[in-house]
């Protein structure tokens, strides 16, 4: 996917770009409202991260042209910007922005809200996650693996359906406990161990796609070393 990002403080640019691309998106960053704007003609992005204050066109009236734009009104916009105060936030909010992130800002953070962004936009144009040869239809609750159907639970189905969203992002056994069984649930992590072990046995050959990250958890990946723990 590709990602614009419109910010006239070259270190922050770089430091974005290098924590996106690190991810596998491709990006491409922009110092003035003028170079983003020709650019966008001949290629639309997937995402657009912008800043307030550029030093040509300030990046309110950036916002306000894309989205009155039909060719770019759909488009995802994060507000990147040391503007914050209530005003700030709740303007660019009312004017189509879809996040707004304060400077200084935490860079897992940002690539959290990014893949939250995208997954978003993508599901509303398709309910159907396809990964590796796993097809998840999401309206059927049906999941194939390699055209063959695997009967899941429900818990199951949530914790593949959430992997498949945020692939390559490594979560904590807390943060899946808090996602899929959602921030009132008592049980203990061990009960993510148990999940993800009857998952990986549903998936057969799949299962080398679910890796374990020792010492902090688990991720869907089709890159680097994979790994189980006696859990």
């Amino acid at each position: 996917m590709l990602i614009y990002i419109v910010e006239d403080d070259a270190s922050i640019q770089k430091l974005v770009e290098y924590a996106l691309s690190s991810k596998g998106y491709e990006t491409k960053g922009f110092e003035k409202g003028k170079d983003f704007f020709a650019e966008i003609e001949k290629t639309i992005p997937d995402l657009v991260i912008l800043d307030i204050m550029l030093p040509d066109i300030d990046g309110v009236t950036i916002l306000k042209e894309i989205k009155k734009d039909s060719r770019f009104s759909e488009l995802p916009v994060m507000m990147l910007t040391a503007k914050n105060t209530e005003y700030d936030i709740v303007s660019s909010l009312d004017l189509g922005a879809d996040d707004y992130m304060k400077k200084p800002f935490s860079v897992l953070e940002l690539v959290s809200r990014v893949n939250a962004l995208l997954r978003r936009n993508k599901s509303e144009k398709s309910d159907v996650l396809d990964f590796e040869g796993i097809v998840m239809d999401l309206q059927k609750r049906v999941v194939t693996v390699d055209d063959n159907k695997i009967e899941l639970t429900f818990k199951e189905f949530e914790l593949l359906k959430y992997l498949m969203e945020n692939i390559d992002i490594v979560f904590t056994r807390e943060k899946l406990l808090n996602e899929v069984w959602d921030y009132g649930y008592e049980g203990e992590t061990r009960t993510v161990d148990m999940h993800i072990n009857l998952l990986r046995g549903k998936l057969k050959d799949k299962r080398k796609f679910i890796h374990t990250v020792r010492g902090v958890g688990y991720k869907l990946s089709s890159r680097g070393a994979y790994e189980e723990e006696d859990n």
